[in-house]
């Protein structure tokens, strides 16, 4: 059995270091909404709480689906160097980012210099999709955080990726991998309102359907939600998972992971997965489990 966990959205804080200057245009809006919300709800003593409890469960490798920062300060990416390394050696955690890690155009360098690590493929590539072969699982690993209008959240992935991610699914199929994608946004047309969807959700779910894939992941909604789209042969399942630092503070589903139970062959994958949460009384306690066999199309 490979176990996988997935945490998403744990807006590490506080932020610190930086200057006026790096508040022009959209971060100040985000920085104002962070003083007013954002650090009261996103509660880091939660959220190690919650590595704990991964850490405790021993997954074989840890998948964080994006939004390490809240306005993408470079900064709040060496916070996300410390955090990341608390999952567990860097070979056994991937990472994909998400829009408030891309919220600025000036955001996209520091990101791609600080979190490379987490984000390159088997030879160390950089670049969209990448592609890691870990055990029976092939993860493939997407970008749909581009920088937006201020009050946008959408998320573009662009042809050529979803050219490029089709390409690797087929490959991992061919070489008899259990197919796990990881994305910030919901990837099925409908999956987060207007204003924050991914934007070509429709020719993703169109590539999926050509390709398949055994089970996709994201974040960005901070709730949990499970979909299912047509594949190649079988429906894939698409799991959201709640924000990992939600406090008593926040508002909606509190600090959530989820630990996958990945067993059989790419022709008949088994997986469940465990719902794992912070509750009122300061404990993360299995809330559910929920089998996800592919339904035959």
């Amino acid at each position: 059995m490979f176990k996988l966990a997935h945490l998403s959205d744990p807006h590490l804080g506080p932020l610190a270091g930086f200057s006026l200057h790096q508040l022009l245009g959209k971060r100040a809006t985000g920085y104002v909404n962070w003083r007013r919300k954002r650090r009261h709800a996103h509660d880091m003593n939660v959220l190690a709480l919650i590595v704990a409890d991964i850490r405790a469960q021993a997954p074989d490798h840890v998948a964080c689906t994006g939004d390490v920062a809240h306005i993408g300060l470079p900064n709040e990416f060496k916070t996300a160097v410390t955090f990341l390394d608390t999952l567990g050696p860097r070979d056994a955690v991937s990472f994909v980012p998400g829009n408030h890690d891309a919220y600025a155009p000036s955001s996209l360098k520091p990101l791609a210099s600080h979190l490379g690590p987490w984000c390159a493929d088997d030879v160390g590539a950089a670049g969209y999709p990448w592609y890691r072969r870990r055990g029976p699982v092939a993860l493939i690993g997407l970008n749909s955080g581009i920088p937006t209008l201020p009050l946008m959240a959408t998320g573009r992935l662009g042809q050529a990726q979803i050219a490029k991610a089709e390409i690797l699914l087929n490959r991992a199929r061919n070489e008899g991998l259990i197919r796990v994608v990881l994305i910030h946004h919901p990837p099925y047309v409908g999956g987060a309102r207007r204003a924050r969807e991914l934007v070509d959700a429709e020719a993703f779910e169109a590539m999926l359907a050509r390709s398949g894939a055994d089970l996709i992941l994201h974040g960005h909604n901070h709730t949990f939600s499970l979909a299912w789209r047509p594949g190649l042969g079988r429906d894939v399942p698409i799991v959201g998972v709640p924000s990992a630092s939600i406090g008593p503070l926040g508002h909606g589903e509190m600090a959530t992971w989820h630990l996958f139970k990945i067993e059989g062959d790419a022709s008949a994958p088994q997986i469940s997965v465990e719902q794992r949460g912070f509750e009122p009384d300061g404990t993360v306690m299995l809330r559910q489990e929920i089998a996800l066999h592919a339904k035959p199309v």
